[in-house]
């Protein structure tokens, strides 16, 4: 069970206490012994059943062990105080859905959701994610392309907000110009991550003076990160984009289910950020 199903010593010991192990269609313990052309079936914890969403969340794949979600900005990935009956797994499933990966409440795109622990635990050990990210920045990034190495900690005084601090956890992030709208000073950029921080992204671009449009926490009118070169067009843009602009775009993994090789998952730009893409295109210069 470990050795060729990669199960943790935590799931073998579920199996054994609550689930179901076949050994040739009879009962068996999960120490007896088995040989070559032996049938061994284990079974816990069934959430194969399909999902429902609701009508702003949208499928791009699922089958019985996971499914890939594109999120809508404004809903939290987990049920929370406040959010008990809202949240993205409440509103997929009565059953307990296990996320691979988490989605602030204001970033948009994509999500992988396990439909078990077992499944949760093939993806965290051996399907090599990648996640890529669309945001709109303040200000013009140079070089336009690059990497961002600054390792983050919690700052000391806060439960949430995170800084770049030469003795935080190491975190990189790639970035890539897509385009820059002179009139309005902002860039539309990639990003792609090498580490998963809290807040990696958006506290790596305040660090480097480009906070993300609508961010509450690291953009020009927060309290907490208040940069003066932006604020007076924040005090426009902010209120345009009403919330981070921030998008999960871009998913790639090694499928731990199907042999058939790496899949790949796209999300279009949501609305509200295409609007302000839009409004100040006829300025553009392409990076």
């Amino acid at each position: 069970m470990r050795r060729e199903f990669n199960m943790s010593t935590t799931w073998v010991k579920r199996v054994k206490l609550y689930g179901t192990v076949e050994l040739n269609g009879v009962h068996a313990r999960v120490k007896d012994r088995v040989s070559t052309g032996d049938r061994l079936f284990f079974e816990y914890e069934d959430n194969s059943g399909k999902l429902t969403p609701p009508d702003n969340v949208s499928i791009l794949y699922e089958n019985d062990s996971y499914a890939v979600i594109n999120k809508p900005a404004g809903m939290v990935t987990h049920p929370s105080h406040g959010h008990l009956d809202d949240s993205l797994l409440t509103n997929l499933s009565k059953n307990k859905l296990h996320p691979v990966m988490r989605l602030d409440r204001e970033t948009s795109g994509l999500i992988i959701v396990a439909k078990d622990g077992y499944a949760h635990n093939m993806f965290v050990s051996g399907a090599d994610i990648e996640k890529s990210y669309l945001a709109l920045c303040y200000g013009r990034f140079d070089p336009e392309e690059g990497t961002m190495a600054f390792p983050i900690a919690r700052r000391p005084d806060s439960v949430m907000i995170r800084d770049c601090v030469p003795d935080g956890k190491p975190s990189v992030t790639h970035y890539k110009t897509v385009s820059y709208f002179e009139k309005a000073d902002i860039s539309l950029v990639e990003f792609r991550l090498e580490t998963g921080r809290c807040h990696q992204i958006r506290t790596h671009c305040c660090h480097t003076g480009h906070p993300l449009l609508g961010d509450g926490l690291y953009g020009p009118l927060s309290e907490d990160n208040p940069n003066e070169l932006y604020r007076e067009q924040a005090m426009t843009l902010d209120a345009e984009i009403g919330r981070c602009a921030l998008h999960a775009y871009k998913i790639e993994y090694k499928d731990p289910f199907d042999g058939s090789g790496i899949r790949t998952f796209e999300a279009p730009l949501p609305a509200d950020m295409q609007k302000i893409i839009d409004k100040y295109r006829t300025q553009m210069i392409s990076a």
